[in-house]
Parts: C-alpha cells; structure tokens; sequence
C-alpha cells in the first residue's frame, strides 16, 4: 500500500465522499430516487472538518488564515450554497441535486492536496482556491460533452436525426422501466416531451399496465372507462406495479366490447387524472400526456430523452477535481 506522503486528517477525511458520490450518482441514473438522509452525515462531516481546517490554518499564521482558507471557504459557502439554492428554487435541478451540491460546498471549500511518493494531487488548481467551484465547473464541463456522447453513440449505430444529440431510440415495452421524457421528430413523433414518471403514475392510477393500453386502446382513450376508484399514482418511480383486478375489465364498457373510435371530450381521461392527483405529475399538461399516450399505443419504437440527473456529472466533476484539478483552468493556461 502506498503511504500518503503529504495531506492532512481534514483532507483525507474528505476522501470519504467519494464512494458516496459515486453510488449516489449510480443510484440517481438508475432510479432517479435518492434518500434525503444520504446528506446528512456528509454535511456534518464537512462542517467539522471546516472548523478543523480553521483551526490547523489559523495555528500556522495569518497569511495562510486569511488566504488559503477565509476567502476559499467565503467563496464557497458564499457563492456555491447560495447557487445550489437558487437552482433548486427556480427548478434548475431537483432536491438531491441540491442538496449535493451544498453539502460539497460545505465538505471542500478549500483545495485538498494529496502527496503520493513524487505525485502531488490535483495539479490545476485554481487561484480562487474554492475547490467546490473547481468542482462545479468541471461538473458544468462535463454535462455539456454528454450531448456529444450521446450523438456519437447515435450515429455509430447510424440514427441520423435531429434527436442524435438529445435522445435514443427506445422499444415500447422498455418504456415503463425508462427513465426521462418523450420526444418528438418528424419521422419518430414520440408525443412531445411527456415524462415517463408521470406515464407510469397515469398507469398506476388507472391500474394498467402498457401493454393493456397498446391492446385496448380505443377503449382506454374513452374517459367512460375510468375507475371508479382511482388507484393511488404513487410518485412514478420504477418499480411498483399497477394494481389491476381480475380481467382488466374496464369500467363502463364489457370485456369483449370494442367501441368504434370516435371524439372525447377528454380523451385518455387526461385531464380527470391530472385534477385527481395530488401535485402535477412533473408539471404534465393534459396535451402532453395525450400525445404522449397516442405514440406509445401505436408505435413500436420511440425517442426518449434520458435526462441525464445532475449528481451523475457531479460525481464525476468531484473525481475529476482530486484527480487533475480545474479543467477550464488547466485548458486555458
């Protein structure tokens, strides 16, 4: 095992983030759920080793106090919290993402460094010294080359449309375990950005599943075979299962009955289930969630937009920081 040469408890310590982050990213990409308690003993963490820190700079002299910590750590707890907070207030990134965001700001407002025989990490640090800054902008680096990782993969496989950058292809009984929005392009209308967590709290709330939908369509698109008793939606999250009962039998209509397609004044029942709800299923409109319905019960591939979550980037922007440093810096100089 090879020894530290040069870092200090405080530094090492915040190592301890890391395998956190990580999971938590992997979490996030594949159920788009993370526990609010997950930040807690982070949080705690870092606000122990900032007065720690403090303490170690203040007893080396007032150069250090002053400029290797107090302007670091001003920087971070008084630019990246109040950031974190106003993306999260305006519904720039979710409460995870938040919440993330501000317990980094809190556990590396000043540079780490790590010594490994004649190796010393990160080597592009920045003149500011916020080491959650560095982090943020490696973050921001780093979501704006998934687009281009995305349009790669599309045209290796030879999908060639306007969506290459934004979305792939999905097959319709894949949906219901896909996460992100419905897109929409003249030859893949998918129906126009609908989120797949409101998808499956419509399925939830009616007790189908997709596959009923596809088979019965033009009964399911009349708002007379609604529950009577609505299931509950849940929040849309992968993984429960629509409660259905017996045939499948729609209310209002007979199991072997097939009603000639005709208007509605509400078809699918949208807008019933969206004032029904609680909330507003991820800020769906009725059009949307229409639109939507009518691709997935008549197409058999659709794009779908992943909507990559903001702790994955994160948690690579933090590696990429203790690894190298800043990589806007280390680019420009």
């Amino acid at each position: 095992m090879i020894p530290f040469d040069v870092a200090t408890v405080p530094d090492l310590l915040r190592l301890l983030a890391v395998p956190v982050f990580g999971w938590a990213a992997v979490r996030d990409a594949r159920t788009r759920r993370i526990p609010s308690t997950l930040w807690i003993p982070l949080a705690l963490l870092g606000a122990v080793l900032l007065v720690w820190e403090g303490a170690l700079a203040r007893g080396i002299g007032p150069t250090v106090w002053r400029y290797e910590f107090l302007v670091p750590a001003a920087i971070s707890l008084g630019f990246v919290v109040p950031f974190a907070y106003l993306c999260w207030w305006i519904g720039g990134f979710g409460a995870a993402d938040g919440k993330a965001l501000l317990v980094l700001a809190v556990l590396f407002p000043t540079a780490p460094q790590y010594g490994v025989g004649s190796w010393s990490v990160p080597v592009a640090t920045s003149p500011l010294g916020a080491f959650s800054f560095t982090i943020l902008t490696n973050t921001v680096l780093v979501a704006l080359a998934i687009p281009f990782a995305l349009a790669a993969r599309n045209a290796a496989a030879g999908r060639f449309t306007r969506l290459m950058f934004v979305g792939r292809p999905v097959d319709w009984d894949r949906v219901p375990t896909t996460h992100g929005k419905l897109l929409s392009a003249p030859a893949e209308d998918a129906g126009g950005g609908l989120d797949l967590d409101a998808l499956r709290m419509y399925l939830r709330w009616r007790g189908l599943t997709l596959a009923a939908v596809r088979e019965r369509a033009d009964r399911v698109r009349d708002p007379a075979t609604l529950p009577a008793a609505p299931n509950p939606p849940t929040d849309g999250a992968v993984g429960a299962r629509p409660r259905t009962d017996g045939d499948g039998a729609l209310e209002g209509t007979s199991a072997a009955s097939s009603p000639e397609p005709r208007e509605y004044d509400d078809p699918w029942g949208a807008e019933a289930f969206l004032e029904d709800i609680d909330g507003t299923a991820y800020g769906t409109t009725p059009t949307e969630l229409r639109a939507g319905l009518e691709a997935l019960a008549t197409r058999d591939r659709v794009w779908v937009s992943p909507g990559m979550p903001f702790l994955v980037p994160l948690a690579l922007g933090l590696v990429i920081a203790l690894a190298y440093g800043d990589v806007l810096l280390g680019t420009l100089l």
